[in-house]
Formats: structure tokens, C-alpha cells, sequence
């Protein structure tokens, strides 16, 4: 059998294998029925024959009622048969009827049709009997001259086809193949003639690429691209052509059609590594990706000019600019592809121009409105911030654009900008006096409490003279407005209660002293009268309340009032700051009390607001602790120095630490991307002319391709990888034993099923039938089959995952016994999908985690009493059954404390994030850890998935 499936080239599906006809019943529908029945039977023979019954019996009857037939979808169906029926007999000698199938088959070389003919040269290029090809050789070498292109371009794969299985039946292959390329005209004859001749003949490939070597440039397209491939494997083969191939290729460069010009950037960079060359090459591809409209198209030529850059470190930076043409493309992957390029060749000579068109890009985000707008402004910031990390001298003119727009961005981007000039004041202290002033005359703009945060921390640390300190307080005030807060706010109520009073009252006075109400009863608008309710008089109350919280406030009153209680325990702290640093450079100390008691004054204020009916949500108990303290380190600070040393200096070194981590985290990872591209002193030298004569790089990398995409990897997959797979569906006592191997790729789940008939009994019918739970879906069941006594068979099937989710895959095994009224069954296992091999460890910015933390709704909260012994330990258990990474910087995880706070990532196959917030503690030194995890994630199955870990309940 398994030579006999060597031979099949055409594969159809079969849906059910138990319901067989008979030879008997298929002969009578061949030889009585219709075209179109003829056609089903065809369909019927070709899958039993694929599925292992070579039907011989039936060779005979399809050559008397089929052959003649001159319906073309039956002729079709016939050569199929052709191509599996065998066609020796037992000792191996062609069979007798072969001889009027091969009369058939000349017949059809020779037919007028000329669509006939080509199929029947397709089929020629499938035969390797030579007995069988030899009668069919004169018409094949005469359809080589047929005037109809169609016959003629499958005519020289057909020579080439049988000069490769046997050379002795047509010697003169390669003469018949050149002379035909000589004398042809036409494009895509010329084409296949080119990649016949190469294939069964190099050296005469070459001459005749030798004599047409000046009008390959000027050649069809199709004739290029295959002239093309012959040229990259001969210049490993011929070393001594490369000059001429490198010219040819450099003239194709400019040719007009986008595959001829890829191809030939790609082999261009595959035959040599000189600058010039991979810089021209890589300009054609940065023109292609500007040039083609296929975003697909865009991302693969990019990924091209990216694996050169990492090949040739430096030789590409002078090509930044272009790339960043590719940021006029509307898609935002391109644009992310193209940054991410870019920033990587950005150097010393050309920041400041990518930094300049960085920023009319970032214009732009602001007065038009793109797709995607704020993600794609959010990419422009992260590369301008690394462009002024990178090279100090741009710093300044990056600050001062990006505080430029700071009152016009969304939350999401000024908070990324805020958190840059926060890291550009620490590492750059000669641009803090313009960046200072330029921050404090913001604060009138700014809308977004976190944005105001960042603002007021760093005008608390880095305003050290007593000018910057006196501008910064008179901003803030003007920001408050009136204090009291409270006050001011329930003056506002009174005026409005003395304003309708004052309306009341002129109304009574138009009217006559009859129709003055008394006390209950008022007077409307229409002049009718109406008794006033404790309820009418609560609303009215109400009303005018909400009308003084909705009126016009300055912007960090107004946030405060709202309930960013947060923000006033970062401006308590900032008030505290800058007056003990007032006492600490100025001699005035009227003037420190002065602020000193203007500070207490703001922060009770706070308090008292909070407390009170104004603010849309009471003060948190938190927060007050937090205020109250700051009021008592303003009336203490001079009695204790360690407050003032909290205060000023253990807030900027915590920031600094984190500032070097960060900065660590980044020359690590240029390290990693260096180290990739290095030479060690210990390498093998490659010495170009002592090396084999086998395929360039960059036709191994084709192969591995190729092998990939067949599937390549798995068959290196070693066995004990396997067996670890291997799930048991039923017990060893069952009448049918079943094991699946089960393979995860990356959007489904394949079965490979390995049932055992362990009784003596055919088992008729055999079904395995499998259901699902969860986002899963089973999208090809397994066969019927016929299953012998103590017979084995193997059969797969393919379930769809949706999503990242618990679900669960069931079924049983039925089949028919001795009679087809005894129906058994058998139950299997549950196979349990395991959702770990779709997540993945991934890494974001602190800013994205608070966004989607706060975006997602679905949170799944766990309760943790564990007997791990340190709380270490436990997050990194919990890291590894989750497959998450830890956010948190490892500067914060370090040192002895009963109390740990982790932040948590992954991500899975299907683009899902799925967050996590660990807060532990340990009862004693040996006590049990307790706290909760908190999981969230956009959908709820992940939620529950992750949750429901059966690693993490071992844990917990």
C-alpha cells in the first residue's frame, strides 16, 4: 500500500469509508449511466482507491465507458485515474490493457482541442513508466510546435518531466528545450522553457543566459524572475560570474514591475554584503513600501529591511528618513513597524531631522484627525522620548514641543509626556530652569488629575531657587482660587438663596396684595397659585447646589472638588516641600511663617471641603491621614530633621532608582540585540573559497521556510515531548482501547487518534465522535471504518479554539456488532484543553496596565491562604502556572518585608491581555501567607480560565 500511495498525486476527501459499493454495482453505473452518473461513480472509485482498495477489476470497465466520453468533467475524473490505478501487474510488467490506454492518451496529444492537449501533458509529467511513455514521445515532441501557446508551455515541462525519470528515452531534452527558447515568442513559454532547461540542464542554461545576458533587463516579467533564481544559484556554484550577476541585478533594481525589482533586492543582498549593495537593496524595499498598496505587502518588505539592519550594523543609517516615509501609510502597524526601524538606526548625525519630522507628525495628530489617533500619537511620543534619552543635545527642543501640546492631548498621552519630562529633569539638570517655568504656566491649562500630579511632584523637587518657589506657589493659589474652599463655595449657595429671594420678592410686589400667598403657598409663572412641599423645597435645595458644583472653577479647585483626592495628598506634599526649602534658601522668615501658614490653611481647607456637601464624593479616611500629616510635618519640621530629610531627599532617590532601572532594563536589552548580530573572537572563519557548493543563505532560509510551512518542525519534535501528550480515552478492558496524542498549534487542537479492536470480531461502522465545551469547535470529525479483530487504526480530529478559555473535549466510540441491530458504545475521557499554551509572558508600560486595568470589567478575585515559605517564593510560583510576567521593577521587590504588591502581565495568542494584582502578606516569620490575587481581563473567560488554574489552586 504504501507503495502504491507513492504514486497518488490527487487527494479528494472521503466522507464515509463503511458505505461501500460493491465492484459489481459500480461496473453496471459505469456501463449503464449517464455522464453525470458516470462522473459520481468516477468520484466514488477515486476515494476508495485513495483510501487503499486498488479496485483492478475496475480498470477494464472504465477504459470501454469512460475513455470515449468526451465530457470534459469526466475526461478530468479519468486522468485522475489515471495517475493512482496501478499499472503493472504482479511480476512488474506493464498490464496488457495499458496498451489502449496509452492509444487513448495519444489520442488526446493529438486532439484539435487545444485545452485537451494541455491537460493531457499535465498528466504526462505525473507518468514514470517508461514502457508507458515511450508510444506517447512523438506526439509530446510535436505539441512542442503546436501554434497555440497554452500547448506549448506545458509541452517543455512534460520533456523536462520525462528526461528526469528517464533520460535514455529522450536524450536531446536540452537541445529540443534550447532551440525551442531560441525560436520563441511568446512571455510565458519562454518562462517555463527557461525553468525546464535549468532544472535538467545547468551548463546549457547557462550558455544560453550568456547569449540573451544583455536583454535580461529589458525582458518580460515572468522571464526575469525565473532568470533570476538561476542567477542566485549560479553565482554559488560559479564564483567567477559574480561581478556580472551583481551588474545585472543592479540594472533589474530599476525595473518597472514590483516582484522583478524584490526579487532581485533579495538576491542582491543574498550574493554579497557590500554597503553599497545592501544600501541599494534596502532602498528598493523602502520604495516598495511606500509605493505598494497591500498593507501585507508593506509589513513583509519592512521585515526585510529590518533582518539587513541587524545584518549590517550602521550601513543603513543614513536611510532613516525614508523609512519614516512609510509613517504616510493610514495603517498603524506599518507605522509602529516603521518607528520601531527607524528608532534603532537613529545616531548622533541624523536625530535632529527625525526628531523634526517626529514633531510635524505629532502636529498633525492634533489638528487632523487620523484612525487610531491616540494610539498613534502615543507611538510618536514613546519614539521622541527615546530619541532624547539617546542623544541629550535634542532634549531640550523635544520638552519644549512636547509641553507645547501637553493642554491638547488626551489623558492617555499627557500622562506619557509628563512621566518623560519627569525622567528628562532627573538625567538633565542644566535644562530644569526652562523646563520649570514652562511646567508652572501650564498649570492654568491642564484638565487631567494625573497630568496635575506629575506636574506638582516635579515642581516640588526641582524648584531649588526662591523665584522658581514664589512663581510656583502664586500658580498654584491662582489654580485653587478663593480660600477657604469651603467657605467661598457656601457664599456661592448663600448669594444664590438671596438671588431668588430678591426674584420672590419683586414678583409679590407686580402682583396685588390679594394674590400675596401666604406662608405655604406660592406663585407660579402663569400667575396660578401652588402649595410648596417639603419636597419641592429639598429639590429647589438640591438644584441650586448642583448649580453651584457645575460653575466655572479653576482647574485644580475643580479636580479637587470632583474627588481626586489623590491629587490634593500630592499637592499637600508639594506645599510641604517647597516651604521647608524656602527656610532652607531664604533668609526672610516672616515671609516662610507666611507660607508656612498659608500651606496649613489650603491642606485643612481640603479637609474640611472634603467633608462637606460640595464635593461630588466624600474624603477618603487615607487621604486626610495623609493631608493631616503633612500639617503637622510643617508645624514640627524644625524640631525633627529626619521629616525634612523624608521630604527632600528619599522621594528624588526613589525616583532615581527607578530611573536607573529603567535605564538598565534599556542598555540590557541593546546588549541582547547586539549580542544577536555579534562575532565572537572564537568563530569559524568562512573562508568563501574552501567552502561548500551548496545553496546561499538566503536559499536555506527559503527551504527552512518551506519546511515550516509543511510542517517541517513537528517531524523534529522528539519522543518523549510526544508521549508527555499522550491522553488515555478508555480503560485497557474496554472492547475498543483509545489514546490520543494531542498537538496544539496555534488556532487549533489536532487528535491523533489510536484506536484498538481488542476482540475477535470485526467491528463494523466504527465512529469515534467527539463534543465540546467552551469556545471550541470540532471542525473535521473523524471517518467511519471497518475495524478487524485485534486491528489497529488511526484516525484525527480538528477542534477549532475561538479564544483563550477552560474547555473541555468529550465523546465516545460507537460501533456495530456481529449484526447492524447492535449498536455499543463506548465512552471516553474528558481531554482537558489547557488554556497555558495560548498564554505567553509579555511586558507594558506602567501607564498601559492602569489603563486597561481600569478599562476592563470582568475581574475574577482569589482569596490566598498559602504555606509557602517567603513571599518571594510564592510570586514566582505564581509567575510560572501562570505563564505571567512580573511588571513591577525588582528594586521594589527587594528587601526583608512582611508585605509584597506585585503587578502581573500576559498576553495571549489572540491579542487578549490578562492582568493581575498580587497583595500578600506573612502572619510571622514561619506564619501562613494570606491577601488575594485580583485577575483581570477584557473577557470573562479568561478571568475565570486563569483563576481556575489548577497550578494556581495548588498554590493558594
Amino acid at each position: 500500500m504504501t507503495t502504491f500511495l507513492e504514486n497518488a498525486y490527487s487527494l479528494v476527501h472521503q466522507d464515509n469509508t463503511a458505505d461501500i459499493p460493491t465492484a459489481s454495482d459500480l461496473k453496471n453505473q459505469l456501463e449503464k449511466g449517464t455522464d453525470e452518473t458516470k462522473v459520481e461513480t468516477m468520484k466514488r472509485i477515486l476515494t476508495i482507491m485513495l483510501n487503499g482498495d486498488s479496485m483492478p477489476s475496475l480498470l477494464m470497465h472504465i477504459i470501454r465507458f469512460v475513455m470515449p466520453s468526451k465530457y470534459k468533467p469526466l475526461k478530468k475524473l479519468l486522468y485522475f485515474y489515471y495517475e493512482i490505478c496501478p499499472k503493472l501487474d504482479a511480476q512488474g510488467k506493464l498490464k496488457q490493457e495499458m496498451i489502449l490506454v496509452c492509444n487513448g492518451i495519444r489520442n488526446d496529444l493529438q486532439h484539435p482541442n487545444e485545452y485537451i492537449r494541455g491537460n493531457t501533458l499535465r498528466f504526462l509529467c505525473k507518468l514514470r513508466e517508461p514502457e508507458l511513455i515511450e508510444p506517447l514521445l512523438s506526439s509530446a515532441r510535436a505539441c512542442l510546435e503546436h501554434r497555440h501557446a497554452y500547448v506549448r508551455k506545458n509541452a517543455v515541462f512534460a520533456v523536462a518531466s520525462i528526461y528526469q525519470h528517464s533520460p535514455s528515452l529522450i536524450p536531446d531534452a536540452a537541445d529540443l528545450l534550447a532551440t525551442f527558447l531560441e525560436g520563441e515568442s511568446d512571455a510565458t513559454c519562454k518562462r517555463n522553457a527557461f525553468a525546464a532547461l535549468s532544472s535538467i540542464d545547468h551548463e546549457r542554461t547557462l550558455v544560453y543566459l550568456s547569449s540573451v545576458f544583455d536583454g535580461v533587463a529589458n525582458a518580460e516579467e515572468l522571464l526575469q524572475l525565473v532568470e533570476i533564481e538561476f542567477v542566485r544559484k549560479d553565482a554559488v556554484q560559479n564564483a567567477q560570474n559574480k561581478a556580472r550577476y551583481l551588474r545585472l541585478i543592479f540594472d533589474l533594481l530599476d525595473a518597472g514591475a514590483s516582484t522583478v525589482v524584490y526579487e532581485a533586492a533579495s538576491s542582491l543582498t543574498a550574493l554579497t554584503n557590500n554597503p553599497v549593495a545592501v544600501k541599494a537593496a534596502a532602498s528598493k524595499f523602502i520604495e516598495l513600501s511606500i509605493k505598494e498598496a497591500d498593507n501585507n505587502v508593506k509589513l513583509i518588505v519592512l521585515d526585510r529591511v529590518e533582518q539587513l539592519r541587524k545584518r549590517n550594523e550602521g550601513v543603513l543609517e543614513d536611510l532613516v528618513m525614508e523609512i519614516l516615509r512609510a509613517l504616510s501609510s493610514p495603517d498603524l502597524d506599518v507605522r509602529r513597524k516603521a518607528l520601531s526601524i527607524a528608532m534603532e538606526m537613529v545616531s548622533s548625525k541624523n536625530v535632529e531631522e527625525v526628531v523634526l519630522l517626529l514633531k510635524k507628525e505629532l502636529s498633525k495628530t492634533v489638528d487632523q484627525e487620523y484612525e487610531k489617533n491616540a494610539e498613534y500619537r502615543q507611538l510618536l511620543i514613546h519614539a521622541i522620548h527615546q530619541c532624547a534619552i539617546k542623544f541629550s543635545e535634542v532634549a531640550s527642543n523635544v520638552v519644549d514641543l512636547l509641553m507645547d501640546f501637553i493642554a491638547d492631548f488626551n489623558n492617555a498621552s499627557a500622562v506619557d509626556v509628563i512621566n518623560f519630562v519627569k525622567e528628562v529633569v532627573e538625567k538633565f539638570p542644566d535644562l530644569r530652569p526652562a523646563i520649570l517655568p514652562r511646567l508652572v504656566a501650564t498649570l492654568s491649562e491642564v484638565r487631567a488629575g494625573k497630568v496635575y500630579r506629575g506636574i506638582l511632584w516635579i515642581i516640588g523637587e526641582y524648584s531649588l531657587d526662591e523665584s522658581d518657589i514664589r512663581d510656583a506657589w502664586k500658580r498654584i493659589r491662582a489654580s485653587l482660587g478663593e480660600i477657604p474652599i469651603l467657605a467661598s463655595e457656601q457664599r456661592l449657595l448663600d448669594s444664590a438663596d438671596d438671588e431668588e429671594k430678591k426674584e420672590e420678592d419683586s414678583e409679590l410686589n407686580g402682583h396685588s396684595k390679594s394674590s400675596a400667598p401666604t406662608g405655604s403657598r406660592r406663585v407660579l409663572a402663569d400667575g396660578t397659585y401652588a402649595t410648596e412641599t417639603a419636597l419641592t423645597s429639598q429639590s429647589s435645595v438640591a438644584a441650586k447646589l448642583e448649580a453651584v458644583k457645575a460653575a466655572q472653577k479653576p482647574p485644580l479647585r475643580q479636580l479637587i472638588l470632583d474627588g481626586d483626592y489623590y491629587l490634593a495628598t500630592v499637592l499637600a506634599a508639594t506645599l510641604v516641600k517647597l516651604v521647608i526649602r524656602h527656610s532652607e534658601i531664604s533668609s526672610e522668615d516672616a515671609r516662610t511663617n507666611a507660607l508656612r501658614a498659608e500651606a496649613m490653611l489650603i491642606m485643612i481647607s481640603i479637609v474640611r471641603v472634603g467633608q462637606s456637601q460640595f464635593v461630588k464624593a466624600p474624603i477618603d479616611e487615607d487621604s486626610v491621614d495623609r493631608i493631616m500629616s503633612c500639617v503637622r510635618t510643617l508645624s514640627e519640621y524644625t524640631k525633627h530633621k529626619s521629616l525634612e530629610t523624608v521630604f527632600m531627599d528619599d522621594t528624588r532617590k526613589a525616583f532615581r532608582a527607578m530611573v536607573q532601572v529603567e535605564e538598565k532594563k534599556r542598555e540590557a536589552k541593546e546588549a541582547v540585540e547586539k549580542a544577536k548580530s555579534a562575532i565572537q573572537v572564537d568563530d569559524l572563519v568562512q573562508i568563501r573559497q574552501l567552502a561548500k557548493k551548496n545553496a546561499d543563505g538566503d536559499v536555506e532560509l527559503m527551504d527552512a521556510d518551506l519546511e515550516k510551512a509543511t510542517g517541517g518542525e513537528g517531524a523534529s519534535e522528539d519522543l518523549s515531548s510526544k508521549l508527555s501528550r499522550v491522553v488515555q480515552l478508555t480503560g485497557f478492558s474496554d472492547p475498543v482501547y483509545a489514546e490520543a496524542y494531542v498537538k496544539v498549534h496555534q488556532f487549533d487542537i489536532v487528535l491523533d487518534v489510536l484506536l484498538v479492536n481488542q476482540t475477535t470480531e470485526t467491528l463494523q461502522n466504527l465512529a469515534v465522535e467527539f463534543a465540546t465545551l467552551g469556545d471550541l469547535k470540532v471542525v473535521e470529525r473523524p471517518t467511519t471504518q471497518n475495524l478487524g479483530p485485534h486491528g489497529f487504526h488511526n484516525v484525527q480530529c480538528t477542534i477549532k479554539v475561538s479564544s483563550t478559555d477552560t474547555g473541555v473535549i468529550f465523546g465516545n466510540v460507537v460501533y456495530e456488532g456481529s449484526h447492524s441491530t447492535d449498536t455499543n458504545v463506548v465512552i471516553l475521557n474528558d481531554v482537558n484543553v489547557d488554556i497555558m499554551d495560548y498564554i505567553q509572558p509579555a511586558t507594558c508600560t506602567e501607564t498601559q496596565f492602569r489603563t486597561m486595568w481600569t478599562e476592563f470589567e470582568w475581574e475574577n478575585k482569589i482569596n490566598i491562604n498559602s504555606k509557602c515559605t517567603s513571599l518571594r517564593s510564592f510570586l514566582d510560583q505564581l509567575m510560572a502556572c501562570t505563564n505571567m510576567s512580573c511588571l513591577t521593577p525588582e528594586a521594589s521587590l527587594k528587601g526583608d518585608c512582611q508585605f509584597l504588591s506585585a503587578n502581573l502581565y500576559a498576553r495571549s495568542v489572540f491579542g487578549e491581555d490578562a492582568l493581575a494584582n498580587l497583595s500578600i502578606e506573612q502572619q510571622g516569620e514561619d506564619g501562613p501567607i494570606t491577601g488575594f490575587v485580583r485577575i483581570r481581563s477584557r473577557s470573562q473567560g479568561l478571568a475565570l480560565s486563569l483563576g481556575g488554574l489548577s497550578g494556581l489552586n495548588k498554590i493558594i
